[in-house]
């Protein structure tokens, strides 16, 4: 498992400096609904706007 996870929407609750995520899971899904065959049809579920 992944030690570190980056990140660069600072915009994110979960975003903390050095562009670290400190979500405790991560939550990544196919953004057209089949299995996802480039970077651009995933998106972060775990996203949570800062307030």
């Amino acid at each position: 498992m992944a030690r570190d996870v980056l990140c660069e929407v600072n915009n994110c609750k979960y975003w903390a400096t050095g562009n670290k995520c400190r979500a405790e899971a991560i939550y990544v899904v196919s953004n057209r609904g089949r299995q996802a065959s480039t970077t651009a049809e995933t998106d972060c579920k775990t996203f949570e706007p800062k307030l």
